[in-house]
């Protein structure tokens, strides 16, 4: 298995991304020790169709997921999320909105009693 942290997947052709994803699902099936036939049952698909996704021939997204599903692999959809980013600025503006110290309410001291 290829060591992700120093690859380009710039520099990576489309049928090298293909085969580098085959080869993830192939290596997280057999480490799981499944055959192709448990995981296919289990997502739902015929094993000639993970076979084919193993080798790096055309599948369809909905059937990368439902295998990834079947062998919990799902965490690898953590890279599409969106996530909301705050620019410099406006996250000065709100630390200057900020409340700097307490004020003493006049409202508070009517509401103690004087025993």
């Amino acid at each position: 298995m290829m060591d992700i942290s120093n690859t380009n997947w710039i520099a990576m052709s489309d049928a090298t991304l293909i085969e580098t994803i085959a080869g993830f699902v192939k290596h997280h099936r057999l480490l799981q020790n499944k055959t192709q036939q448990q995981v296919a049952e289990d997502a739902g698909i015929n094993r000639s169709t993970l076979n084919q996704l193993e080798k790096g021939e055309r599948i369809t997204l909905k059937t990368l997921i439902q295998v990834l599903r079947t062998l919990n692999l799902l965490y690898v959809m953590d890279v599409f999320k969106i996530q909301e980013q705050i620019s410099p600025l406006q996250l000065a503006k709100l630390e200057q909105n900020k409340r700097q110290r307490a004020r003493n309410n006049e409202n508070t001291n009517q509401n103690e009693t004087d025993w």
